[in-house]
């Protein structure tokens, strides 16, 4: 299930932040998958894993008794530096029998179920219009009459409730 939107600004992680603790409250694990446009470090500057990583590694784990961490440097892998990252690179990486449901935030242009997240006052075109993988729209104003269903940006639990029902109907 994704969560795209034209744009940045349009609330996609502040909708996340939201409904994650709503959807595990009802009992689902989650993993999140975010992409981010720009360069980004999860590793501080002076840590071990930072300088080991800075060496030259192309991978770098870091773990404790409660989480780890895989750091993949991509520029340092040929055949991956010269393409942009996609979600049939990084979907293998997560552990599925641990997870209920993967979130993706961005990643537009993937073939998968998307809710997007539309803002009228941003300016942005409504993707529903011209993306069939768009299943819902989440929004703060009113739409008018559309074939895609659409949801109270602000209100995480009708968002939750039509995620549950997605699941059920994908289940045989």
């Amino acid at each position: 299930m994704g969560f795209c939107a034209y744009g940045s600004g349009s609330g996609k992680t502040t909708l996340l932040t939201k409904l994650i603790p709503t959807l595990t409250a009802r009992g689902l694990r989650l993993s999140v998958i975010k992409h981010a446009h720009h360069k980004f470090d999860v590793d501080k500057p002076g840590k071990d894993s930072y300088r080991l990583r800075e060496a030259g590694a192309v991978q770098t784990l870091v773990a404790s008794d409660i989480r780890w961490a895989l750091m993949t440097e991509r520029q340092r892998i040929p055949e991956l530096a010269a393409n942009p990252v996609n979600l049939e690179e990084l979907l293998p990486q997560l552990d599925h029998e641990a997870i209920d449901l993967v979130l993706v935030e961005g990643f537009k242009q993937a073939g998968i179920n998307k809710i997007e997240i539309h803002r009228p006052s941003l300016g942005y075109p409504l993707l529903a219009l011209d993306d069939p993988s768009i299943i819902a729209v989440a929004t703060d104003t009113h739409l008018g009459n559309m074939a895609t269903p659409t949801l109270d940006l602000n209100n995480p639990e009708a968002i939750a409730d039509f995620i549950e029902q997605w699941m059920k109907d994908l289940t045989p």
